[in-house]
């Protein structure tokens, strides 16, 4: 187990949400992981496109963006709620880890991307 797993296991062991993502993946071989992956960070360059393209993070596509996100977490992660969703996006800008995978799609992305998930999540 490599130390970012060491780490989730550690502050998520516990819960709930790490269970069912446990249940989830725990058949996923490893062509699997690389296309869900895959898939999840083309959702981020969708993100950095719009970002590129000056859409307001409020906008019709943005917002229905999100919501792709967020189903896009259910069908292969876990249950993504909206205070998961709010605390992703949290963790998107609060960790550089997240940060740096993020904006390799476009500078200002992950920031872009939590904006557009707390107006989301007002709703």
């Amino acid at each position: 187990m490599n130390n970012y797993n060491s780490e989730v296991v550690n502050k998520w062991g516990h819960t709930s949400i790490y269970k069912e993502y446990s249940n989830k993946t725990k058949n996923y071989s490893s062509s699997k992981w690389d296309e869900v992956n895959n898939g999840l960070n083309h959702i981020f360059i969708e993100f950095a496109e719009c970002l590129k393209n000056n859409l307001s993070f409020d906008s019709t596509y943005v917002q229905n963006l999100v919501i792709k996100l967020q189903n896009y977490i259910t069908n292969n992660y876990y249950t993504c709620t909206n205070e998961l969703l709010k605390n992703l996006g949290e963790m998107y800008i609060s960790d550089e880890r997240f940060t740096n995978n993020i904006d390799k799609y476009g500078k200002g992305t992950a920031e872009f991307i939590h904006i557009a998930i707390i107006n989301y999540c007002k709703k």
